[in-house]
């Protein structure tokens, strides 16, 4: 494991544990602004309760190779191509933390909103899987897409589907689909269950989709290789097969998780958790799972690594790659939470979460937040929000524009700051002011976490007057 060998590595400790008692962030908002960003990147047919007034329905053709209905779902980042992988990725990670935090969202008031958003993608993925071994898991041709700059709803080129089958199979796709189903069933136990069988249903067929025909999806689709490219799948199967025994209690689920743990290689410290690599996440569900020291440890180790070796920018955050910066650190956090509420380092963790999290909000220099804050970005890559009010006519003269953007993306998370903190909040520049689904999961699930645990906090304090109020008079009493 690692530890605080140093000065430095100490004072690093510090600082995460002073951030306890630093500002206070509004998390309550920053979690309902994130939902906010969601439902902007909704596709299909909008529901009646649309809260974004400057979307309408849009893509409601889209169609599979033989005619499937696949409308729905979410656009994957300021463009216009819906790529199954990561909004897979994205609904296992939102579904994981509304199943952690389930009080953070009730408290809000945003619980229903929170259901609607994994429904949205849910129900999509239920559309694409059209038979036992078939899915299609990209709509929107990329280099298309790319010649549009403008509305959703304005969209005139062609939109060709793409799918995994026994032929060309997508074990990945498939294994991390099956994952966000399973999360999402459980979700909905108790609210829907015809909802949440059918969810369970498609999880045990993707499952066994992934595990019996093998290959990685971006093969099949060529398309996602250069924008999403997958590296392996055995991360992918293994967490699939956690979700599940998470999902039924069935033991086998548990054993192919722990047997495809070994035989993938697992074990070994990543450096990292994103869309295209789950090990981490499986350590911390089978951790949660098992209470097993041989996963337990190897997120202990994980976490540890990134909390004291871990390149950081001057200002303390964690620096993985540029692109997606802030993801990178939210979604590590966003585990280390789950470790924490499993005991492991508890305080530690729970202070290095508030500290990077905090630093996206504000204590950066800047919030990273669109819509949160006095100092946000302004100038999001996203197409759909650099355009007037319809109907003036949105082109590449509004990517162009130098003013902010004329919608304001609210809740969207931009890729953030360099290894050096700059930060440049231009349109152009998407490296630093991209948005995408998978930017905003881990980082939204990660301030439901601080939320409940200031909930917790507060309800802990209110018990503790409540018992020194009855002290009090019982001892005016006698």
């Amino acid at each position: 494991m690692w530890y605080a060998t140093n000065m430095m590595n100490r004072v690093i400790l510090a600082s995460f544990l002073l951030a306890g008692v630093a500002r206070c962030y509004d998390y309550d908002e920053v979690l309902r602004l994130s939902l906010m960003f969601y439902e902007a990147q909704r596709s299909g047919h909008l529901p009646v309760n649309n809260r974004i007034p400057w979307r309408a329905d849009s893509a409601t053709t889209d169609k599979g190779q033989n005619g499937e209905d696949l409308s729905g779902g979410y656009y994957d980042a300021g463009d216009f191509v819906k790529f199954g992988f990561t909004m897979a990725s994205t609904t296992t990670i939102l579904a994981w933390g509304y199943l952690s935090y389930k009080d953070a969202y009730e408290e809000v008031n945003e619980w229903e909103n929170a259901l609607g958003s994994i429904r949205w993608a849910a129900e999509y993925f239920i559309k694409c899987h059209v038979s036992d071994y078939e899915f299609y898991g990209q709509v929107g041709d990329f280099s298309l897409d790319q010649g549009f700059w403008g509305r959703p709803e304005d969209m005139n080129m062609s939109r060709p589907s793409y799918k995994i089958d026994k032929n060309r199979p997508g074990s990945d796709l498939a294994g991390e689909t099956s994952a966000a189903l399973s999360a999402v069933s459980m979700v909905f136990t108790k609210i829907d269950s015809n909802f949440s069988a059918s969810c369970l249903s498609h999880a045990k067929q993707l499952y066994m989709f992934a595990t019996q025909y093998r290959g990685l999806y971006h093969d099949a689709i060529k398309g996602a290789a250069q924008y999403y490219e997958s590296t392996d799948y055995g991360d992918e199967l293994t967490w699939a097969a956690a979700w599940l025994y998470k999902a039924t209690k069935e033991s086998q689920y548990l054993d192919d998780a722990e047997y495809m743990y070994m035989k993938y290689r697992l074990k070994e410290r990543p450096n990292e958790f994103y869309y295209n690599k789950k090990v981490a996440g499986v350590q911390a569900l089978l951790a949660e799972l098992t209470n097993q020291s041989e996963y337990t440890e190897a997120i202990q180790n994980f976490c540890d690594y990134n909390l004291y070796v871990q390149k950081k920018t001057p200002k303390g955050l964690l620096y993985i790659e540029k692109s997606g910066t802030l993801c990178h650190a939210a979604n590590i956090v966003f585990l280390c939470l789950q470790a924490a509420d499993i005991g492991i380092m508890s305080a530690q963790y729970r202070a290095f979460a508030k500290y990077q999290i905090d630093y996206i909000l504000g204590d950066g220099g800047q919030s990273y937040v669109v819509g949160f804050g006095k100092n946000y970005p302004l100038q999001p890559h996203h197409a759909a929000s650099s355009c007037l009010d319809r109907p003036a006519p949105c082109d590449w003269e509004a990517y162009r524009s130098p003013k902010p953007n004329p919608q304001v993306l609210y809740g969207a998370l931009v890729s953030g700051p360099d290894e050096n903190d700059n930060y440049k909040d231009l349109r152009e520049e998407y490296i630093y002011n991209e948005v995408t689904l998978d930017y905003n999961a881990g980082f939204q699930s990660a301030v439901a976490g601080l939320k409940q645990l200031e909930l917790r906090a507060s309800r802990h304090k209110a018990m503790m007057d409540a018992n020194g109020l009855q002290l009090s008079s019982n001892a005016t009493d006698a």
